[in-house]
């Protein structure tokens, strides 16, 4: 598990910088990198919110079927 942490952070790391490096490096004016940044910035969190959602989905079954209990969301 520290492993795919470890990998996880370094995919994330260079993603980031990459993203950075390719905005700032991008001929456009700053009102149009701007609501660039915001609409991506938007768009990340929402994937975040719904890995999110579907994680705890996840371990909420497995938190169920640890303490005998049937999930409610697999009818």
């Amino acid at each position: 598990m520290r492993r795919f942490m470890t990998f996880l952070t370094g995919i994330l790391c260079g993603a980031l910088v990459g993203a950075v490096t390719a905005l700032l490096l991008a001929p456009s004016s700053g009102e149009e990198f701007r609501a660039r940044v915001q609409k991506r910035g938007e768009e990340l969190r929402e994937e975040i919110r719904e890995a999110y959602e579907t994680r705890m989905g996840q371990l909420e079954g497995e938190l169920s079927v640890l303490r005998g209990r049937p999930n409610p969301d697999e009818d």
